[in-house]
């Protein structure tokens, strides 16, 4: 019996080679964009999982709450860590600090200018010995416990590698850190997996960071939280997150007890939310936010929808040329229960054959995916996870496309069915077909709007007024080393002399980064305001070289030391609610500093990402954390430009690595996340259409055969071909426009959601939604149209031949 229906379904699907090609394209397509996008999903989920006891550790956090707002840090005070290690003795602690843009030389014997520089964006770390008690990771030679002794580090193998050709030959070898410290490789871990938030390339033990303080600024107080230092732990098993969060509140009231302006605490964030939570920032890895894996999610199982309702509606549709079969086998004894497992054995095979052809597809496209999502690591299409993955969904579409026509199918009636009295119009109802189209419309439609949303938003922000010029500035990251401090003033001058540059400028920071560098503050000798300031400190050519629009009073003369401060118009209308100007000529100070004098007012500029917004910030000089180089170039000839500061630079600052990038290239990357999710927008919803469009053509290609004697006596009674093609297209047109009012709302819903994560973002107006309708019923007139009019401009004569 088995062998007999398979026959049977292998026949009726050559016999029916259009409609199998659709049904097997639609559910292919449909298929291989879920193993896609569940690959990406699965992949985000995955991040640092492989560790053994990955629910049991966390990392402490701050919150410090002023009267304006809430702010997080990934950071905590440093003083912090022995404070939690004397009064929690049950809890094991580790500390790890962030070296970003550290620089690494390596040595050549007897030739001092053929040392190789290297700069370590990221992956440079100091880090305790205790972080790999709770951290496990393989080792080639040697073990954590080597960051016990100071200038001692851990390579990572692929860095090993590239400093000295094997990870073998690391082993031992000495390689001079900033130019300052001279530290010895002496262990080897394997490669840190590129779906962990801890992206270790070089460890340096934290006993060398703290006999090397000063040259790092690192101070060991209260007074001071950054998120390069954090600290992580491991919580026994008979002590819950929640107990040691209550425990935590007391000790923040301990320690932070003589705050005035905010109320500052620490609690637990657990390893399962590190790459998840955009409060916190995570050693310069992306954070990708839960709504974005819910988003894909939510693509993944709508486009599959849509594959099934194609082929349901052509199932139904075609399951008259099936009445006589089903009529015959029911005479001939066939119990309902028998064509029912009949005709879901043929969609499993349909689904079968789909789904290896999802295989190819997916193998073909998973590379370009991956760039797409950034994903570094090696994903493999066939993996258990995966396997089980197409288990479940071959199961749940054979389900979900079967069960309704071979529900029906296996209920018609024997007598009608031999006497030819079941039409097409009764087959499961024109009113479900229709039902179904209307669905698969406003699921492509709500794909259609978000695509054009996120593209929208997209050119918003890169067309963005900043408040400042990003274009043609070339950024040079350097060192705030004193040695480095007291050449920059001779270098500024050998700058100026190249014909291609237009300005120079030292900061501690560019005017738009990720960094934040903040502080209590005091104004107009009045002690405690009620939230924090942002710092960044830079030269008197800082407002010219980004073009900083000053609003009132003047730019501080040149200094090394912080003197006078210009302010933002953000702070100065906090300070001075119905005057802003006031604040010239007023003092402020930071922390316990002295008190500056405020001598101007900049308008405000976008210090963060446009998903924040502009903060209270003063910008006063102070070469100590001068550590970047920001120069305007003119456009004429730029490599000629770049070539000759790069010369410049290794004259002046031989014993450093030269790294240059262009500040619009570094902006681009706070949305990179946001750009590669429309580009995904864009591709799963062209993949939508594409379902839908085959959908439709095969509702379009059957409806044509079966009115094919109603269109052949329309035109002998002088129907035009722009009837016939109307008569096809109207009712198709209705249900897109019903369509649209179902998904405008739900679309609606979901891109505002998105878009709130923008403080600065487009208004969703009427514009995008009419736009959506508009190319959904282009698509559909195409897409039917091609089929009416073949029908339309047939020769009447042969289909009434016979009547």
């Amino acid at each position: 019996m088995i062998k007999n229906y398979f026959k049977i379904a292998v026949r009726n699907l050559v016999r029916h080679k259009g409609y199998m090609a659709i049904n097997v394209g639609g559910l292919a397509v449909g298929i291989a964009s879920c193993l896609l996008l569940f690959l990406v999903v699965n992949y985000e989920l995955s991040y640092d999982k492989f560790q053994p006891q990955f629910k049991n550790i966390y990392r402490v956090v701050t919150q410090d709450k002023f009267s304006d707002g809430i702010t997080y840090n990934a950071g905590i005070p440093v003083a912090a860590l022995p404070a939690l290690r004397v009064q929690y003795p049950n809890v094991l602690f580790g500390a790890i600090n962030s070296n970003y843009g550290g620089q690494v030389t390596i040595f050549s014997p007897g030739d001092a200018s053929a040392n190789k520089k290297y700069i370590e964006q990221t992956g440079l770390f100091f880090c305790e010995p205790d972080v790999f008690k709770f951290l496990n990771y393989k080792w080639l030679s040697g073990n954590g416990a080597v960051l016990s002794e100071p200038n001692s580090a851990v390579f990572a193998k692929s860095t090993a590698e590239k400093y000295f050709g094997t990870w073998q030959d690391a082993v031992g070898k000495s390689i001079l850190l900033d130019n300052k410290i001279p530290v010895k490789v002496s262990a080897i871990m394997e490669d840190v997996p590129s779906n962990s938030d801890f992206p270790f390339r070089i460890l340096v033990s934290f006993e060398t960071l703290k006999q090397n303080a000063a040259a790092y600024t690192f101070t060991d107080n209260w007074n001071s939280t950054s998120s390069n230092f954090q600290i992580f732990a491991l919580l026994p098993s008979n002590l819950s997150p929640a107990n040691f969060n209550q425990q935590l509140l007391a000790f923040s009231k301990e320690h932070y007890s003589g705050r005035t302006n905010s109320v500052k605490t620490n609690f637990l964030q657990p390893l399962s939310t590190l790459h998840f939570d955009k409060r916190f920032e995570i050693f310069g890895n992306h954070i990708t936010s839960m709504s974005t894996l819910w988003t894909l999610s939510l693509i993944g199982i709508l486009i599959i929808i849509m594959a099934c309702i194609n082929f349901i509606n052509l199932a139904t549709a075609q399951a008259v040329s099936r009445s006589k079969e089903v009529g015959i086998r029911k005479v001939l004894g066939s119990k309902r229960g028998q064509l029912f497992f009949q005709v879901m054995g043929e969609t499993g095979l349909v689904v079968f054959i789909s789904a290896l052809l999802a295989l190819g597809i997916a193998a073909i496209c998973l590379p370009y995916i991956k760039h797409i999502a950034s994903i570094e690591e090696k994903l493999v299409l066939l993996n258990p996870t995966t396997i089980i993955f197409l288990l479940v969904i071959g199961f749940i579409v054979t389900l979900f496309s079967g069960f309704y026509p071979s529900l029906m199918l296996s209920g018609f009636n024997p007598a009608l069915a031999l006497k030819n009295k079941i039409s097409s119009a009764k087959v499961g109802g024109i009113s479900l077909r229709r039902g179904l189209v209307v669905m698969q419309f406003a699921i492509s439609q709500v794909l259609i709007i978000g695509t054009i949303v996120a593209i929208t938003q997209m050119s918003f922000i890169s067309h963005a007024d900043l408040g400042f010029n990003k274009e043609a500035v070339l950024v040079l990251a350097g060192s705030s080393d004193s040695a480095v401090i007291a050449r920059l003033p001779s270098f500024k001058e050998k700058l100026l002399q190249i014909p291609g540059v237009q300005n120079a400028s030292y900061s501690s920071d560019v005017p738009s980064s990720d960094n934040t560098w903040g502080t209590n503050f005091g104004y107009d000798h009045q002690e405690g305001e009620k939230y924090e300031v942002t710092l960044k400190f830079a030269d008197e050519d800082y407002f010219k070289t980004y073009d900083l629009k000053l609003l009132a009073g003047r730019i501080f003369g040149k200094s090394d030391t912080i003197n006078e401060v210009l302010i933002n118009e953000t702070l100065a209308q906090k300070l001075e609610t119905k005057n802003a100007t006031a604040v010239i000529g007023k003092e402020i100070r930071l922390g316990a500093s002295p008190w500056k004098k405020i001598v101007g007012v900049v308008k405000d500029f976008k210090t963060n990402s446009l998903r924040e917004n502009v903060k209270p910030l003063l910008i006063g000089e102070r070469n100590k954390y001068y550590s970047n180089t920001s120069i305007k170039i003119r456009t004429s000839d730029i490599p000629k430009t770049q070539a000759a500061i790069q010369s410049a630079w290794n004259q002046f600052f031989p014993e450093y690595a030269y790294s240059a990038s262009f500040m619009d290239e570094n902006i681009a990357k706070f949305y990179e996340q946001e750009n590669h999710l429309s580009l995904l927008y864009k591709i799963f919803a062209g993949l939508a259409i594409f379902i839908s469009c085959l959908g439709l053509y095969g509702l379009v290609s059957f409806m044509a055969v079966q009115r094919t004697k109603e269109i052949g006596v329309r035109k002998v009674l002088g129907a035009s071909v722009g009837n016939i093609v109307y008569l096809f297209s109207r009712e198709f047109t209705i249900l897109i426009v019903v369509a649209f009012l179902i998904a405008a709302p739900v679309a609606y819903y979901m891109m505002s959601n998105w878009l709130s994560d923008f403080v600065y973002r487009v208004k969703l107006g009427a514009a995008v939604f009419l736009l959506a309708i508009l190319i959904s019923v282009i698509i559909a007139w195409v897409t039917v149209g091609y089929k009416a009019i073949r029908a339309a401009v047939a020769n009447p004569v042969k289909s009434l031949r016979s009547e």
